[in-house]
This record gives C-alpha cells, structure tokens and sequence, in this order.
C-alpha cells in the first residue's frame, strides 16, 4: 500500500521539490519551486497548485485528446444503462483482477464506474495544503487562510467521497504519512460511516469559509456547495439502498447517518439556490454547444472555456459534428425514458405520436432537452441510429453538407473550441428535490410542496426553446404538478422488481429520477445514480433488452430525406454496413429482418447494432463496490514478514 500512499506531489504537477547545492553556494533553483516559505507565504502559488487539481474533479477540463470524465459521444466512458456500444458491453469488475486495476484501465474508469481507484495520492495532495497553510498561517490574513483552508479541505472531503463510493469503507489520513509510519500505512480500512462523517466536518468548513466569489470560473463556495451535495445525496440515498448489505455489517448508526447526510445534502443545495444568483434563462443546447464565449444567462458555476489563440483545445464537440462516430451511443431503453411535453410518459401521454421511436416524432413530443441532445433523424454514424449532438452548437451538426466548413477547427478534432459547463445549476436544484423526497418518504421530513418543484423540476422545464427547436415543432414541457404525478407502469415493472432495491414506491421519486436522467444524459451522472439507488441490474441485456437496440427506424426513408431539408444527413447503407457490418431491425412482434440488398422497404424496425453482445453476468451486490485488488493485499502481507501482522479487509464476495 505504501507505494500507492506515499506518491510525491510531481505526480500532480503541483509542486517540485529541489535544491541545488555545491561547496560554496545552496541557493533555490530559479525554474523549480521548492517546500518552504518561498513556496508557501505566496497566495498566487496556493492558487497554482490548487488549480492543477481543476482536470481531477471537473468534467470536460482536459484538452487535446485526453478523455477523463468526458461525455460518452467522445470516449466509451459511462457504464451504464443509458450507453451502448456496437460490440460487447463494457463489463463491470466480475473477478478480482491481479494488479491495482486503476493503473492498469486508467483514469476512465472514474466514469465507467462512477467512482475513483485505490490511490491516495491526492489526500496526500490536501493534506499536504492544509499542513502548509497551518505552519504559514501568519502570512497570510484571516480571510485569505480560512479561503484556502476552505478550498483544500473541500477537495480532501470530495476525494474521499470518490474512494468511498468505489470501495466503501477506506482508511482514513488526515495529515501526511512519514516513510517509517507503517501502522498508519498499513492499517485496515475504517468504516465508511466514519469517514463520510470527516468529510461532513470538512464540507461545512469549507462552506463556511471559501470565498464566494473568487473569480470568473475559478471554486467559490457555491462550486463546492453544489458538489459537496453530490457527496451527501449519494452517501444518504447509499444507506437506504444498501443498507443491509454484506459491508455496511461494519457500520453503526446507519439510518441515523443516512437522514443526516440527506439533509446536508439539502441544506448544501439550499445554499446554491439562496444565494439569488443562478437561474434558468438559456435554452439547453447554447449552454454546451458555445465557442464564442461563455454561456450567455447565469446557469452555469463553473465553466471549461477554450481558446485557440492559448492552444487549449478539446475534441468533445467533434464527436458531435455528424462527420464522425460515435463510440458510446444512446439505447430504447433511454429513449423510453424521456418525458413527453404534456408531463406524461409515453404510455400514457396524448400528445401526437407519443408511441412512435422514430427520431423525427420524438423531436416533436419530448421534453425539449430532446431536441437539443439527439439528431432528428436516425444516422449511419452509430449502431442504435440515435447520435448525440448536445456538445456542439447548433451550427455543427449542419456544417456536413457544407464543403467549405471541413476545415473549421471550432467543429473539428482536437481543436474544436466549444467550452463545457463543468458545474451547472440544474445538479443543485435536483439534488436538492431529491434528497427533500428522500427525508419524506423515509424519515418523516417536511413533504415536497409544489412550490418546491415548481422551484426546482418545474424551473428546469420552463428554459427558452430556441427559435430552430420551436420550428420542428418543439414545446416546453407542462409543468409536474404534485396533485397530479404520472404513474409511468415502468416504475412497478418485472424489470424494476428485479433490481437489488426493487420497486420504487413513490411516484415523485421515480419522477425526479427520470428528470435526473434527462437533464444529465451522457454527461456520466447516470452510473453513480444507478449504484447508489440499487439499480445495476438494468444494465443486464438479459433484464432490461431494450439495452441492446436502438430508435425506430424506416430506412427506406431515411435514405431519401426530403429535397426541402439538406441540412438532414441522409442514412447511408454501404457506410452503415461497413462500420456494424450486417444491418439489422427488429420489428415490433421480436422479428429480426437483415438487409440483403433488395429489401429496403422492409427495412422498417429497431436498429440493433450488428456485433452487439450483453455484459457479462452482474453477479449480485458484490458489484456495487470495487474489490481490494491483489496488489493490494500483497503489499500488505510483505510488510507483515518483516515482523509485524497487516491485514487489509476484502470486500464481500470478493474473497479469494
């Protein structure tokens, strides 16, 4: 564990430690920064090392081709029932892998499994930043301390969380290791409880304490309030749904802590909200698809800008543009999913083709994130048809059939230049309905008002419609009225029965679930909401098919798209076998026709990707956590033949 633990802080780019010395002269390098007051009394080199932490925690804060947390149109990162792939699934953990698997997959597994690895490396980080600013303190003012102070505790407090969520219970640092303090290095984990409960202390310092307005774009303390939240909601609603797991035996005080956690959750959303300063005023798409500048309206907290004069540049948006592939792609079981603009779930909405999965109807009838998040007519570009445009402008998609914007870098490869909301409001204000459902169904809280969604869910609904959507026939969707829930039948569905929580019972929840879905599509929420409430098992083809297809599609029609609309990408049959090989829909009575060449106008089904294979078996609750992997427990057992016993607790189910 040691070597997983005591990692220098150039592995965060942060901080080098030098000297530079000879018989005469000992003096500091004048390139490198080194661990005394020089570094520490500056506050522009707090701010330097804090900011090399902004690519760990934020979504879309990478440039050039690195694909950490991005969304899944770029990199197939998110594992979970809203992603499918044209090949075999992504598998979670179904053995216990020999090395410590987050070296060996790497950083992408933060999405896939909506966790972290067992690395310590960046409590090291904070820990480190919290133990300078203390041993410096006099150099700065109270206000400038307790700011920094915030931030490094807040980002202790969120790390922790990532390696709870993957692992459960975690040993617990609180300063930084010396080499020989061995019985601190090689403890055994300490109960999620105890350390969720550390993370709490932190997150209502930090809250308490970190600036609110610290810049344009840089953490102030509704950044952290809306994160911190996060943590809180997926710790609380963890308790419920897991509370009689084989590891939570380890932990006390479990319903308790879990109406607890729910309600800083709350209260850490409350203050985004109190604050006045967010609100609704842009329309969905412009909030991702912005290369002109950052987002017009107050929406976002915190956002990724990209510049070409500064060479910082992304290739999130050209997996958006309809010239390339998409390598994660959207599935019928998403689609199901998506509200139509009455407020009703397919089922039973009354609006014009409610039951219709071709992608020109659903434009038309769903909540109008659809709209601003899917193409309007089935692509050759994936194998499901549904191709993902909501990380570009709206001017993107259209530049194919344009020869002369091929060459525009704003659209194209790595140097594309539209920004990404790292942090946006609508996370605060579901987070903040959800945990308030939760403290109500389960713990006897104040019921959820319709004031509060109208504040909330309703306010999200009331966005502008841009002019082009309102052209296709795109409406807001009616407000979710209190008095009146749907009651969508998928919620008490075999599919849902058997899920390790099952049935949900309350129809709001399962509503602001499904408003949770919509919002954040592909921008790798969906793992950690499914885990935490219980629900892996829709990933399971087995379970839930509609994984394993894609929209309605007659291609005979798409492949002859209107004369009067050139800017829709006509479906291209000889590309679309190239890329899935056989081509393939099934109709609606389970009947698989495969296209021979002459039978296009038979070719009128649910695309399935050619190669599409299920995952492998999820195998029970074991799979909610990451085990401790062989690396691991090997570093444990050597150390104890040196004279003194180092055991480290397996996750159940994961023994060996």
């Amino acid at each position: 564990m040691k070597k997983f633990i005591l990692i220098t802080l150039s592995v965060v780019a942060a901080l080098v430690f030098t000297s530079c010395t000879n018989e005469f002269l000992d003096r500091s390098s004048k390139v490198t920064m080194t661990d005394n007051a020089d570094y520490w009394t500056k506050g522009t080199n707090i701010r330097l090392f804090v900011d090399g932490a902004y690519n760990q925690y934020f979504p879309g804060y990478n440039s050039g081709w690195t694909s950490t947390k991005t969304p899944t149109c770029f990199a197939r990162n998110e594992c979970s029932d809203d992603i499918s792939t044209g090949s075999a699934q992504y598998d979670i953990l179904l053995t216990n892998p020999n090395n410590n698997w987050y070296r060996s997959e790497g950083v992408r597994l933060l999405v896939r499994r909506g966790g972290t690895g067992w690395d310590f490396s960046w409590i090291r980080k904070w820990n480190t930043l919290i133990e300078r600013l203390e041993e410096f303190k006099d150099s700065y003012t109270a206000e400038e301390f307790n700011h920094w102070m915030g931030v490094a505790r807040f980002f202790r407090a969120y790390e922790y969380s990532t390696i709870v969520q993957s692992f459960g219970d975690v040993p617990y640092y609180d300063h930084v290791l010396a080499n020989d303090e061995y019985d601190e290095q090689y403890k055994d984990r300490d109960p999620r409880t105890t350390v969720m409960q550390k993370c709490m202390e932190d997150f209502d310092f930090a809250l308490a304490n970190i600036r609110t307005n610290d810049g344009t774009d840089y953490v102030n303390r509704y950044v952290a309030a809306t994160m911190a939240s996060r943590a809180m909601l997926f710790e609380g609603t963890w308790y419920i749904y897991h509370k009689n797991d084989p590891a939570m035996k380890t932990s006390s005080n479990v319903d308790a802590l879990a109406k607890t956690f729910l309600e800083k959750a709350r209260d850490y959303a409350q203050l985004v909200m109190d604050s006045g300063r967010y609100g609704f005023t842009t329309e969905f798409n412009a909030l991702f698809g912005t290369y002109k500048g950052r987002p017009a309206g107050n929406e976002v907290l915190l956002y990724r800008p990209y510049s070409n004069d500064l060479a910082i540049r992304h290739c999130i948006a050209s997996y958006c543009n309809m010239r390339e592939g998409q390598a994660g792609f959207a599935n019928l079981s998403t689609l199901k999913a998506w509200i139509c603009n009455d407020g009703q779930p397919y089922t039973s909405s009354t609006v014009a083709n409610a039951e219709s999965f071709e992608m020109k109807d659903l434009v038309a009838s769903r909540d109008p994130r659809f709209e601003a998040t899917f193409y309007r007519s089935p692509t050759n570009l994936n194998g499901t048809g549904i191709y993902t445009v909501k990380f570009i402008d709206r001017e993107g998609p259209d530049t194919w059939a344009d020869a002369t914007n091929t060459g525009r870098p704003e659209f194209r490869s790595n140097t594309n230049l539209n920004g990404y909301p790292c942090v946006r409001y609508a996370e605060a204000v579901l987070n903040w309905i959800e945990a308030k459902a939760e403290l109500a169904d389960k713990f006897g809280g104040a019921a959820v008002s319709q004031a509060d969604l109208d504040k909330s869910i309703n306010a999200i609904r009331n966005r502008p419609i841009a002019d082009a959507a309102a052209a296709r026939g795109v409406k807001k969707t009616a407000p979710l009225q209190l008095a009146s829930l749907p009651d969508d039948p998928a919620r008490t569905s075999a599919l849902e029965a058997g899920t390790h929580a099952g049935v949900v019972s309350s129809p709001l929840i399962w509503e602001i679930r499904r408003e949770r879905r919509m919002e954040f599509y592909s921008e790798n929420y969906r793992t950690l909401d499914i885990r935490g409430w219980g629900k892996l098992e829709l990933m399971q083809g087995a379970n839930n098919p509609d994984i394993l297809r894609g929209c309605w599609a007659n291609l005979e029609e798409a492949v002859n798209v209107p004369a009067d609309d050139p800017t829709i990408r006509p479906f291209t049959i000889a590309s679309a076998m190239a890329t899935n090989g056989n081509l393939r829909v099934m109709k609606e009575d389970g009947t698989i026709v495969v296209y021979n060449g002459s039978n296009l106008a038979d070719m009128k089904g649910y695309l399935i990707p050619a190669n599409v294979r299920d995952r492998g078996n999820i195998g029970g609750v074991k799979q909610y956590l990451e085990p401790i992997c062989r690396d691991v427990i090997n570093d444990y057992e050597n150390k104890s033949k040196e004279g003194k016993t180092y055991t480290i607790t397996q996750n159940p189910g994961w023994e060996e």
